[in-house]
């Protein structure tokens, strides 16, 4: 691991630079699909500032911290608990 390939930046910033975290180019029709869909996305409406920090944490979250504590960590701070829903897409059999 190196300074260049931690935390959420080093994507955006290998995107942006066409090369991807080991080195090696990001082919051409990938990147012109993934700027042609951050465009669209960068243009829908948002629907609120706490819905967006919600889904996010539990995206990311998901990713690091077991369901129960993800759960309790979204009620303590004020959040809807994990849905069955969500709890079937990012804890369910892999």
């Amino acid at each position: 691991m190196t300074p260049e390939t931690l935390g959420a930046d080093a994507v955006d910033i290998a995107i942006a630079q066409g090369i991807d975290l080991d080195g090696t180019p990001i082919p051409p029709l990938r990147l012109a699909l993934y700027h042609e869909v951050m465009a669209l996305e960068a243009n829908r409406q948002r629907s609120g500032v706490a819905n967006t920090m919600r889904s996010r944490i539990i995206r990311i979250g998901a990713k690091h911290l077991p369901l129960e504590t993800l759960n309790e960590k979204l009620i303590q701070a004020d959040f809807a608990p994990l849905k069955p829903k969500e709890i079937a897409f990012y804890y369910g059999e892999k």
